[in-house]
């Protein structure tokens, strides 16, 4: 390529570059007037021109330098900006292909003026300048469709995202009221079992009473113990309803954990003794105050001491406060009881589910209130067992709890 070659277009690009408001214009003209553009009805002149002036002075640099590389970056970030705003602004991909032919054209028409103007620039000077000029209009038609298609893609992908988000939510929510249609039934089929068997028992002793007066004294202790029987899971079902009713979040609290502690020991240490059961109690000294609230503190506590009585015939009854680390405490309850095999593990925390133990009272509620009432305090709960053994359930509280974080 001589400088003589390159002169003419060099001349031209000068005199697109003089022209660039008339041309643009002339474009806007052509699109505006378009039937099969629609979208750009919508839109100002400032709207509609975009980056096409930019385009159209990189296409200026490519005919002077007779190279197209040179500004084919520039050509390819303006381009796919003038894609992503055609995007955003609603165009189809036809519409975009639409004007971008109507600029190639107005270009075009302006080698033909400028031809018949100018003598000296002849077929060849129009051949090439028509040459860069396709290329560089296909380009920039080609990088703005591969925008387009970019964020549409990802928008599809954001949309399909979403869709599988709450599908699957849907699916965790279809499984939770199955789970909990049957957790509902179980509740009625547990408590319509308890109290017919109450019934029943009550039953036996007004036939006792009818039957042998002076059987009377018995059939009333027995009475009086299905009544207290009756009485405690009647407790329990209120509790866990009042547990699982309680939507508000807990209120957080400066707790004294020493005070909580000998609360726990005076109150439940009397029915543990009455079993003939020995109470260990320790608490660890490093402890003081924690962030948490107090009676659901104690609700777990009682729940977990309740429990480990009751399945304990022999032996003893452990319940132990200690620091763990500088963030964390932790509050153990342990018993020498019948222990729990380790086919139960995975159902000892659901509705109604209790040790195979026939005059043990209640509904079998105990842990799964201890479990809900960890899951708000934001408790981490383990526990280890043994059959004819015992157990132990350890829970690890953080010392400053955030309810924000365990919701």
């Amino acid at each position: 390529m001589t400088t003589t070659h390159s002169r003419p277009l060099h001349v031209f690009a000068e005199h697109i570059r003089k022209s660039e408001v008339e041309l643009t214009e002339r474009w806007l003209k052509s699109v505006f007037s378009d039937v099969e553009l629609t979208d750009s009805d919508r839109l100002t002149n400032e709207q509609l021109a975009d980056h096409v002036p930019d385009i159209l002075a990189d296409i200026c640099g490519a005919l002077e330098q007779q190279d197209l590389e040179e500004v084919e970056p520039e050509i390819e970030r303006k381009a796919r900006l003038h894609g992503k705003l055609r995007w955003k602004q609603g165009y189809r991909i036809d519409e975009l292909v639409r004007e971008l032919e109507l600029f190639r054209r107005v270009l075009m028409g302006a080698i033909v003026q400028f031809a018949q103007a100018h003598p000296s620039f002849t077929r060849r000077h129009e051949e090439r300048a028509r040459y860069f000029i396709d290329e560089a209009v296909s380009f920039v038609t080609l990088t703005s469709i591969r925008e387009v298609v970019t964020e549409r893609d990802r928008k599809i992908d954001e949309y399909t995202g979403r869709l599988e988000r709450a599908n699957h939510e849907l699916l965790l929510k279809q499984k939770l009221v199955g789970e909990l249609h049957e957790s509902r039934m179980q509740i009625t089929r547990s408590v319509v079992h308890d109290l017919r068997n109450f019934l029943n028992v009550f039953s036996m002793a007004l036939q006792l009473v009818a039957r042998a007066p002076a059987k009377t004294e018995a059939a009333l202790a027995l009475a009086n113990r299905q009544a207290a029987d009756m009485k405690v899971l009647v407790d329990e079902l209120v509790e866990y309803s009042v547990v699982l009713g309680d939507t508000n979040q807990a209120a957080i609290e400066r707790v004294d954990l020493r005070a909580l502690f000998d609360e726990l020991v005076a109150s439940c240490g009397p029915t543990i003794r009455e079993k003939g059961l020995k109470l260990n109690a320790s608490f660890d000294g490093q402890l003081s105050s924690v962030q948490s609230n107090r009676l659901k503190l104690k609700q777990i506590a009682i729940n977990l001491l309740t429990n480990a009585a009751k399945y304990t015939k022999a032996g003893e009854v452990s319940l132990e406060f200690s620091a763990r680390g500088n963030e964390h405490w932790c509050l153990r309850v342990s018993d020498t009881g019948v222990g729990i095999g380790a086919t139960d593990r995975e159902r000892v925390f659901k509705e109604f589910e209790r040790a195979n133990e026939d005059d043990v009272p209640g509904a079998g509620l105990g842990l799964a209130i201890v479990s809900e009432l960890c899951r708000m305090l934001g408790g981490e709960l383990r526990f280890d067992s043994r059959v004819g053994v015992g157990t132990t359930f350890e829970i690890t509280f953080a010392l400053q709890w955030r309810a924000a974080e365990a919701q």
